[in-house]
């Protein structure tokens, strides 16, 4: 069928296409007042080294010049950050930070990129904490933030480098005040009023069928042919209580 022809079948069904939709749209309603409102916050570290650089001096009398930290990275500490995005990614660590799964609470590390292969792209950390409440949102940043610099310490001390080449954790961009996402609530509303439009259509299209089916039968029986599936002419005495004309009459 064509597209004015479906036009013409939903103006002609109207009175089931309109309270289809009426009640689609009421779903709608519904959902996005049970589907919750999420906050999400936001946080960036850079990984810098000492200023007085990655290395200890072979002469204690002729130390290391002095160096300004935001001037000196190096793929060093885009490794490091890499290595810190890894290990506050398993879901062990989630389960420490208490975002377990299914849960209101979630949090996500990374480089600014989805992308896996992309991890040592620089020194950076970014984490997103995302709960069903504003403050929850930004507690889990926090948290994220204190147990990345303490992995941070970790690694270095599991190597053994020495204290004054510590990398440390700068927060470029502190934590985040929250901001609502919708998205998901509108989502569902834009999956339900597909569906409700789905149902007017099946709904219209299948009155319009019913209609048309029982109205060729009808027709069919007026005519004296049998029906579709096998039903046998109606009597002549039947047909609008009148006799066909040219039947015979008996009288008695």
């Amino acid at each position: 069928m064509d597209f004015w022809g479906t036009v013409l079948v939903l103006f002609r069904r109207w009175y089931v296409v309109l309270p289809t939709f009426v009640l689609s749209l009421v779903a709608a309603a519904a959902i996005y007042s049970t589907v919750p409102t999420t906050y999400t916050s936001s946080a960036v570290l850079i990984l810098t080294t000492p200023t007085t650089g990655g290395s200890l001096p072979t002469n204690p009398r002729m130390p290391n010049g002095l160096t300004n930290p935001m001037l000196n990275f190096d793929r060093g500490l885009s490794i490091s950050a890499s290595i810190l995005i890894a290990a506050m990614g398993t879901p062990d660590m989630a389960v420490e930070m208490g975002a377990v799964e299914g849960g209101d609470t979630a949090f996500k590390v990374n480089n600014g990129s989805s992308n896996i292969e992309s991890l040592a792209t620089g020194p950076y950390v970014f984490i997103e904490g995302e709960s069903s409440t504003p403050q929850a949102a930004k507690d889990i940043v926090v948290r994220v933030i204190a147990r990345t610099k303490l992995e941070l310490v970790n690694r270095q001390e599991a190597v053994k480098a020495p204290k004054a080449t510590y990398i440390s954790a700068y927060e470029a961009v502190p934590p985040t005040e929250p901001l609502a996402q919708r998205g998901r609530k509108m989502r569902a509303v834009a999956a339900a009023a597909g569906v409700g439009v789905i149902a007017s259509l099946f709904m219209a299209f299948t009155v319009e069928s019913f209609v048309t089916t029982r109205r060729r039968r009808r027709q069919e029986a007026a005519k004296g042919v049998p029906g579709p599936a096998g039903t046998p002419p109606a009597e002549p005495s039947r047909l609008n209580g009148r006799l066909p004309a040219g039947t015979p009459v008996t009288r008695t």
